[in-house]
């Protein structure tokens, strides 16, 4: 006997929309549900343990690739999540899109790296000057710089291990001007 999977409102809707919009929306709730489970700042707010939310954003992007494959926009699984509708929530947007980019970049979503993201471990560099190294979160603001931003997925950026190493916690203009995205968020 064939399960019958479940389709949310949206879902039963875009069935019955023309292609063109189709891929703008959701089809299905696994991976709204996962990321938005994964990124809800109450949820990043209780956060105890140094770097709590670094897994949480390699978990995000796996949820986001998930869709991408399944012919769904990242954004829209964003939006869909209902996580956005503040600044903060804005920034994160912003960073899931960037680092789903990231990590295309340097081939960290390929089969073997999948498994990885989903349990939220760090993924290996498959492509360019820095393969054989693993993709490490970044925290565009460092935590000793602005420790309140630690666990907010819109200051966290993957990164190859050896320049993470060497960028430790330095403030360029980059870090600066995204300090002051991140207090006007709060």
């Amino acid at each position: 006997m064939r399960e019958t999977p479940e389709f949310s409102n949206a879902s039963v809707q875009a069935l019955s929309e023309p292609q063109a919009t189709r891929a703008q929306q959701p089809r299905s709730n696994a991976s709204v549900q996962a990321l938005s489970a994964l990124i809800d700042p109450a949820k990043l707010d209780t956060l105890k343990s140094d770097r709590a939310a670094n897994p949480r954003l390699r978990k995000a992007c796996y949820w986001l690739h998930v869709a991408r494959v399944d012919g769904i926009t990242p954004a829209s699984v964003i939006d869909a999540t209902g996580h956005v509708s503040t600044p903060r929530g804005q920034l994160a947007k912003e960073s899931l899109v960037r680092n789903l980019t990231i990590l295309e970049r340097l081939g960290c979503l390929t089969e073997d790296n999948l498994p990885k993201l989903r349990r939220g471990r760090a993924p290996t560099i498959t492509r360019g000057p820095y393969a054989g190294e693993q993709a490490e979160v970044d925290h565009i603001v460092p935590i000793s710089k602005a420790p309140r931003f630690e666990n907010w997925i819109g200051n966290l950026e993957f990164m190859p291990r050896s320049l993470n190493r060497r960028k430790s916690d330095k403030m360029g203009e980059r870090q600066i001007s995204h300090l002051a995205k991140l207090l006007e968020a709060e």
